[in-house]
């Protein structure tokens, strides 16, 4: 008899739980990106926080923050086309004649 809750040899799935050295990479480019914003962020001598400054000089920040707008931009996307199935007919005029205007 098997104890509650504790699945049966044949039940259990054996996970391999070792990251891929392409995640570690990234794990290790986010940890130090997010390392050097934070020692900047930290500084008390900084009176303004200067994002052109941390682009500038963290490197590959600007690529990463690149990739990352691109990704929500798709993402913002979607939402956007997904929801329009529930707006009115008025609501989509005026979406229209918004992205008119901006042409």
């Amino acid at each position: 008899m098997t104890p509650r809750n504790v699945p049966a040899k044949d039940d259990a799935e054996v996970k391999d739980t070792t990251a891929s050295p392409d995640k570690e990479s990234e794990t290790a480019k986010l940890n130090r990106l997010l390392g050097a914003v934070m020692r900047y962020l930290s500084d008390d001598e900084q009176e303004e926080i200067d994002i052109e400054y941390l682009l500038e000089n963290t490197e590959g920040l600007r690529d990463w923050w690149s990739e990352y707008r691109e990704l929500d931009r798709k993402r913002v996307e979607e939402e956007i086309k997904n929801s329009l199935t529930n707006l009115s007919l008025e609501e989509l005029e005026n979406i229209r004649e918004q992205i008119r205007t901006k042409e």
